[in-house]
């Protein structure tokens, strides 16, 4: 009565003017409800996170339990798998080359390995029954380089005089054996061990022409000195 006697206000104008009153009112009571403080649970994942972290502490540091390999660093080799070994069947077979064999294998399992000897090949030196190691190389029907007289002369020199010069074998001589010979160097000696791999050992001295590097001057050097 007041309000309306003082501004001389209508009862109609006075109700809307309570009803805004009310309505700010309200208003303003759901907004402090609505922003006041609320207790938040974490979610299950982070409890099972925290859990992990303090069974390895590792992982809350950040560090690595694996060792990982130094950037730039050389890879080191991988040894052969365990029970395996690696031979080289030359000669007269009919894949010649390096053959992965179990360990324990024999010289015959190697032969098998390498698709088998060539018809006519005399196998009578070899024992196909022997136990193969690691690294070792098995010839198959290549002559056996004679070994080499000493000094003071073999039987067939007489005593206090040299003798003669045992021939290299072209066929089972080793890289370092062919580089003694005048004018053999490592590339050659490799283009000798090639050559006679792939066609299964050197049959006359006449076939180091077909080598690659062996020209009719050296070969003249080289012919007395060698044998198939």
């Amino acid at each position: 009565m007041w309000v309306r006697i003082r501004w001389g206000l209508a009862p109609r104008t006075l109700a809307a003017l309570a009803l805004v009153l009310v309505a700010a009112v309200g208003l303003a009571a759901f907004h402090f409800w609505s922003v006041r403080p609320q207790g938040v649970r974490a979610p299950e994942t982070v409890e099972a996170g925290a859990a992990a972290v303090a069974e390895d502490p590792l992982r809350a540091t950040g560090a690595d339990p694996v060792p990982r390999p130094v950037a730039g660093a050389p890879p080191s080799p991988s040894p052969e798998p365990a029970g395996e070994i690696v031979v080289d069947v030359s000669g007269k077979v009919h894949r010649p080359g390096v053959q992965r064999l179990p360990a324990g294998s024999r010289v015959a399992d190697a032969l098998r390995a390498a698709g088998g000897v060539r018809a006519g090949t005399d196998v009578t030196g070899l024992n196909r029954a022997r136990v193969l190691m690691d690294g070792e190389q098995v010839a198959v029907g290549l002559p056996q380089a004679p070994a080499a007289l000493g000094a003071t002369g073999g039987a067939a020199g007489a005593p206090g005089t040299a003798g003669p010069a045992a021939l290299l074998s072209l066929s089972v001589a080793t890289k370092e054996q062919l580089e003694t010979l005048p004018g053999v160097g490592p590339v050659l000696a490799q283009h000798i061990i090639d050559h006679r791999t792939e066609n299964g050992g050197f049959r006359s001295v006449d076939e180091l022409r077909q080598v690659n590097g062996i020209g009719d001057r050296r070969f003249a050097d080289l012919r007395p000195l060698v044998q198939p």
